[in-house]
């Protein structure tokens, strides 16, 4: 059972909610047993809400954090981006979006998700609700939902994508650091700093990769960019200060 001394503050969250919760996870954790995975993208926008009337982001949220990186919405190139972080720097990962700006700072950012971040990167994680996908199917049925804010710290962030029209693997990384700026919004969320931030956006944005990255509580990015683009051959930009 999921109490607030165990993993997060649960206080919030009807018993019913918990309990369709630890049974998602008691099966995930058999089938992953069973076939000898170690990674996992799942569908849980919106089918889980739909269909079994919770959001399982404290479970993936767990997976995680066990280093057994889990992503959302079946992101497979997500997950994959998730392991190389975490293999690098031997500690978990996170998908995030790449959110909005902050404030006029060219530097800064927000990373956001409704969330199912790894504790590492939540000293104040609690369980609530998912309150954007709660007005279309019910906020009932999105607990499970994390909340919480990652600290100050250092950061690696990247992704893989795939082109399909060349039929090639791209990927980029970089380092930089999450910040104490205030920021009051739901979700699990940060305030990241990268220097010369602009450069690596316009980079994604005219190469296609999606808004959303995998992060890490590190500075990485050099031994991940020497990995996938010298030992995999893969086309990658390494963003450096």
């Amino acid at each position: 059972m999921l109490r607030k001394e165990s993993y997060a503050d649960s206080l919030a969250a009807p018993e019913e909610s918990l309990m369709r919760m630890a049974r998602f996870a008691v099966v995930v954790d058999e089938w992953m047993n069973d076939l000898g995975l170690t990674a996992t993208a799942i569908q849980c926008w919106s089918s889980m809400q739909r269909n079994y009337g919770v959001n399982v982001c404290t479970i993936m949220s767990m997976m995680s954090q066990q280093m057994l990186p889990s992503a959302w919405e079946v992101d497979i190139a997500g997950v994959v981006s998730m392991y190389a972080l975490q293999l690098a720097s031997e500690r978990p990962s996170a998908l995030v979006d790449w959110n909005n700006n902050y404030g006029s700072d060219p530097d800064k950012c927000v990373f956001f998700h409704r969330g199912n971040c790894a504790k590492d990167f939540l000293p104040d994680i609690r369980i609530g609700t998912a309150p954007i996908l709660g007005t279309v199917l019910g906020e009932a049925n999105t607990v499970g939902a994390l909340a919480g804010r990652t600290p100050a710290g250092p950061l690696t962030y990247g992704r893989i994508s795939t082109d399909d029209q060349c039929g090639v693997i791209r990927a980029y990384v970089g380092n930089g650091e999450f910040t104490d700026d205030p920021l009051d919004i739901f979700g699990t969320k940060a305030v990241v700093r990268v220097p010369r931030l602009q450069t690596p956006m316009q980079h994604i944005c005219k190469n296609g990769f999606e808004h959303r990255a995998a992060m890490n509580g590190s500075q990485c990015a050099a031994s991940v960019a020497e990995a996938l683009g010298n030992y995999l051959g893969w086309d990658v930009y390494h963003h450096t200060a």
